[in-house]
Protein backbone atom coordinates (compact mmCIF):
# COMPACT_ATOMS: atom_id res chain seq x y z
CA UNK A 1 0.00 0.00 0.00
CA UNK A 2 1.61 3.21 -1.09
CA UNK A 3 -0.60 6.31 0.33
CA UNK A 4 1.81 8.75 -0.70
CA UNK A 5 0.51 10.80 -3.92
CA UNK A 6 1.99 11.30 -6.94
CA UNK A 7 4.41 13.99 -6.99
CA UNK A 8 5.96 15.99 -10.15
CA UNK A 9 9.67 16.39 -9.40
CA UNK A 10 10.78 19.48 -11.64
CA UNK A 11 14.04 19.71 -12.49
CA UNK A 12 15.97 22.30 -11.33
CA UNK A 13 16.97 24.59 -14.66
CA UNK A 14 19.66 27.62 -14.73
CA UNK A 15 18.46 30.54 -16.03
CA UNK A 16 21.22 31.82 -18.23
CA UNK A 17 18.88 35.20 -19.01
CA UNK A 18 20.69 37.79 -15.79
CA UNK A 19 24.01 36.03 -16.63
CA UNK A 20 24.21 37.34 -20.18
CA UNK A 21 22.41 40.46 -19.65
CA UNK A 22 25.67 41.15 -17.04
CA UNK A 23 28.07 40.14 -19.64
CA UNK A 24 26.34 42.59 -22.17
CA UNK A 25 26.19 45.97 -19.79
CA UNK A 26 30.04 44.25 -18.92
CA UNK A 27 31.25 44.43 -22.80
CA UNK A 28 29.07 47.65 -23.34
CA UNK A 29 31.00 49.60 -20.71
CA UNK A 30 34.89 48.48 -21.61
CA UNK A 31 33.70 49.60 -25.23
CA UNK A 32 32.60 52.59 -23.78
CA UNK A 33 35.62 53.31 -21.69
CA UNK A 34 38.42 52.15 -23.89
CA UNK A 35 40.70 54.73 -25.67
CA UNK A 36 42.07 53.68 -29.14
CA UNK A 37 45.02 55.13 -30.10
CA UNK A 38 45.74 56.03 -33.74
CA UNK A 39 49.48 55.76 -34.26
CA UNK A 40 49.45 54.57 -37.94
CA UNK A 41 47.93 58.21 -38.87
CA UNK A 42 50.16 60.10 -37.47
CA UNK A 43 53.51 60.74 -39.45
CA UNK A 44 55.97 62.68 -37.29
CA UNK A 45 59.62 63.20 -38.44
CA UNK A 46 61.21 64.19 -35.00
CA UNK A 47 64.04 66.78 -34.99
CA UNK A 48 67.64 65.24 -35.22
CA UNK A 49 70.32 66.59 -32.72
CA UNK A 50 73.73 65.68 -32.06
CA UNK A 51 74.73 66.86 -27.69
CA UNK A 52 77.41 66.04 -25.83
CA UNK A 53 76.24 65.04 -22.32
CA UNK A 54 77.52 67.40 -19.80
CA UNK A 55 78.82 65.31 -16.85
CA UNK A 56 77.15 66.32 -13.81
CA UNK A 57 79.90 67.46 -11.03
CA UNK A 58 78.71 66.57 -7.81
CA UNK A 59 80.36 68.45 -4.86
CA UNK A 60 81.76 65.89 -2.01
CA UNK A 61 83.96 65.78 0.48
CA UNK A 62 85.92 62.97 0.84
CA UNK A 63 86.72 62.47 4.13
CA UNK A 64 89.61 59.64 5.56
CA UNK A 65 90.32 58.49 8.92
CA UNK A 66 93.07 55.80 9.71
CA UNK A 67 93.62 53.62 11.90
CA UNK A 68 95.81 55.09 14.22
CA UNK A 69 93.09 58.23 14.25
CA UNK A 70 94.44 60.93 11.78
CA UNK A 71 91.49 62.94 9.49
CA UNK A 72 92.10 63.51 5.87
CA UNK A 73 89.50 66.05 4.27
CA UNK A 74 89.55 65.66 0.41
CA UNK A 75 93.42 64.52 0.53
CA UNK A 76 94.36 67.12 3.19
CA UNK A 77 95.38 66.48 7.03
CA UNK A 78 92.96 67.95 8.77
CA UNK A 79 92.38 68.10 13.03
CA UNK A 80 89.76 66.31 14.67
CA UNK A 81 90.04 68.13 18.27
CA UNK A 82 85.87 68.15 18.56
CA UNK A 83 82.93 67.25 16.32
CA UNK A 84 82.11 71.27 16.12
CA UNK A 85 85.48 72.37 14.93
CA UNK A 86 85.64 70.13 12.41
CA UNK A 87 81.81 71.44 10.89
CA UNK A 88 83.66 74.37 10.54
CA UNK A 89 86.75 73.22 8.87
CA UNK A 90 84.38 71.27 6.76
CA UNK A 91 82.27 74.35 6.01
CA UNK A 92 86.08 76.09 5.23
CA UNK A 93 86.80 73.23 2.89
CA UNK A 94 82.94 72.95 1.09
CA UNK A 95 82.94 76.81 0.30
CA UNK A 96 79.79 77.74 -1.64
CA UNK A 97 78.90 74.62 -2.02
CA UNK A 98 75.62 74.07 0.65
CA UNK A 99 75.35 70.47 0.57
CA UNK A 100 78.04 68.26 -0.30
CA UNK A 101 77.91 63.97 -0.51
CA UNK A 102 80.46 63.14 2.78
CA UNK A 103 82.24 60.32 1.54
CA UNK A 104 83.84 58.56 4.43
CA UNK A 105 86.26 56.10 4.09
CA UNK A 106 87.68 54.54 7.94
CA UNK A 107 90.09 52.13 7.90
CA UNK A 108 88.52 49.02 9.26
CA UNK A 109 90.16 49.46 12.45
CA UNK A 110 89.83 52.40 13.02
CA UNK A 111 87.51 52.80 16.15
CA UNK A 112 83.85 53.49 15.79
CA UNK A 113 84.01 56.85 18.04
CA UNK A 114 86.26 58.58 14.68
CA UNK A 115 83.52 57.35 12.51
CA UNK A 116 80.76 58.88 14.93
CA UNK A 117 82.62 62.08 15.81
CA UNK A 118 82.59 62.56 11.55
CA UNK A 119 78.93 62.08 11.22
CA UNK A 120 77.93 64.50 13.93
CA UNK A 121 80.33 67.18 12.27
CA UNK A 122 78.46 66.45 9.06
CA UNK A 123 75.34 66.96 10.84
CA UNK A 124 76.45 70.23 12.90
CA UNK A 125 77.74 71.67 9.36
CA UNK A 126 74.31 71.13 8.02
CA UNK A 127 75.19 68.08 5.50
CA UNK A 128 72.90 65.63 5.39
CA UNK A 129 74.08 63.15 2.62
CA UNK A 130 76.24 60.89 3.88
CA UNK A 131 77.95 57.83 2.50
CA UNK A 132 80.15 55.19 3.04
CA UNK A 133 82.84 53.09 0.82
CA UNK A 134 83.84 49.73 1.34
CA UNK A 135 85.88 46.94 -0.65
CA UNK A 136 84.77 43.72 -1.94
CA UNK A 137 86.20 40.79 0.25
Amino acid sequence: MNFRRASFREEPDINLVPFIDVLIVIVIFLAVTTTYSRYAELKINLPVADANTVDQVIDKLEIAISQTGQYFVNGREVPMESPVLFAQILRQIAGADTDPVIIISADSDTTHQSVIYTMEAARIAGYGRITFTTQKN
